[in-house]
């Protein structure tokens, strides 16, 4: 009988160690787990496959050791009940709710009676260790491992034929082992959960930033977008247009007193017109200057404008156009479009603002970059860093004169004495560079 005793707490710490991992689920996540994890639904069928196990071997034990004993109805009525009890048990889930407290009582209550009338079944308690540390709040499972580890010390301590020390220690040492596997399966499982929490987190924010990061582009797209098609209206169809104005505002004022001043002063307006029409068909095309959609380069483009800002002019301002040096690579579409964008923007405000009467465009072709330079001998002015910063709509002109040449990479110098005439600068370099964070306007 002590003999045979023995490998109980083997055959139990084995049960327990390899139902610890299942014990690591958390209540509230017991049931998902046992319906969504292939291992906690195989640790679930285990143990109960380990109870169901115990229990059968404790009463055949029983049965063939003391057949025909007054206790024995006893002993199949209650290994009946608990079998019945446990299967019950995880319909009412892992929660501790108060129908599932009472059933854990009710079970340890029985499994007690049997153990006091069969020491055999002491074993049993194997699983009951998992149900508890899984039902139970931790103190509470801990007074429990003690209670039915008291009860299967006294259990063996009946069978054995004499003191052992084995079975006095064996038992809490099952239950030890048991108890801190399943705390520790309980506490990686709440780290796994934290980290899983933490990296949804993460994830998330990482999403959001994008989207945030996304929209901030393209809302800095739109307002890039903005400023080029302003500073392209700026330069072509608003000047095209203020000039129309003005020549017909003289048309109409001389239209009774010189009939042929005012005929002329409308033709002039007429082909303003022309060009600005060009220029809107060419924005709804690809915004490129309508000049440079002719051929010839910018250099025909160059000697075009200044040829129809003087015919415009009606004697009152003559451009000329210049090219010194020679092109040795044909020059970006992007640099050719700024330029030319750039020189119709002076030459709109030499003939509002400087009440010039020759003006000069000038394109020098350098190894390293191109310089086109804008002359006039109008009234000059006293440049400032914030030339052409009014807060208006006039005075847009050199602000978008730097926009471009940042764009580019370029420099924007100015210089102007009153009375003397002024002379705006532009270069821009012909290596890839990149544009600093604020325009150098050199004045």
């Amino acid at each position: 009988m002590k003999h045979r005793s023995r490998p109980a707490p083997g055959a139990g710490m084995g049960t327990v160690t390899d139902l610890a991992p299942g014990a690591g689920r958390t209540p509230g996540n017991a049931v998902r787990d046992r319906a969504g994890d292939p291992d906690a639904r195989w640790l679930t069928a285990l143990m109960h496959a380990a109870f169901f196990l115990l229990l059968g071997a404790s009463l055949t034990r029983f049965l063939l050791r003391h057949p025909g004993e007054a206790r024995t109805p006893w002993i199949i009525a209650l290994s009946v009940a608990i079998a019945v009890l446990y299967v019950i048990g995880p319909v009412l889930g892992s929660r501790p709710t108060p129908r599932s407290l009472v059933w854990l009582g009710v079970l340890v209550a029985v499994w007690m009676v049997l153990v006091v009338l069969a020491p055999s079944f002491a074993w049993c308690a194997v699983p009951l260790f998992f149900t508890g540390l899984r039902i139970l709040p931790p103190r509470a499972a801990l007074a429990l491992v003690a209670l039915l580890t008291l009860f299967v010390v006294a259990a063996q301590l009946r069978l054995a034929e004499g003191f052992d020390p084995n079975l006095v220690l064996a038992p809490p040492a099952v239950a030890a082992v048991a108890t801190a596997v399943f705390v520790h399966m309980q506490r990686q499982a709440g780290r796994q959960r934290e980290l899983s929490e933490r990296q949804r987190e993460l994830i998330d924010d990482l999403l959001r930033t994008r989207r945030e990061l996304a929209a901030t582009e393209r809302r800095e797209g739109t307002l890039a977008e903005r400023q080029r098609l302003s500073m392209e209206i700026h330069d072509t169809l608003a000047q095209g247009l203020s000039s129309q104005q003005m020549l017909l505002q003289a048309a109409d004022r001389t239209w009774d007193a010189d009939p042929a001043t005012a005929r002329r002063h409308v033709r002039t307006a007429t082909g303003i017109a022309e060009r600005n029409l060009a220029e809107a068909r060419r924005f709804v095309h690809d915004l490129a200057p309508a000049d440079l959609a002719e051929g010839g380069g910018l250099e025909a483009a160059l000697h075009a404008l200044a040829a129809r800002e003087t015919a415009q002019g009606q004697g009152r301002l003559t451009v000329r156009c210049h090219v010194e040096g020679e092109r040795h690579t044909a020059l970006p579409d992007r640099v050719q479009s700024a330029l030319l964008r750039i020189a119709q923007g002076a030459l709109a405000n030499v003939k509002e603002h400087a009440n010039a009467t020759e003006a000069a465009l000038t394109l020098t072709h350098l190894d390293d970059r191109v310089v086109l330079d804008i002359a006039d001998n109008g009234q000059g002015f006293v440049p400032t860093e914030r030339t052409g910063t009014v807060g208006s709509v006039r005075g847009h002109g050199l602000p978008a004169i730097r926009a471009r040449l940042h764009q580019l990479g370029g420099t924007l110098t100015i210089e102007s004495v009153p009375g003397e005439g002024t002379v705006l600068s532009a270069a821009v370099p012909l290596t890839a560079t990149t544009p600093p964070s604020a325009p150098e306007d050199l004045v």
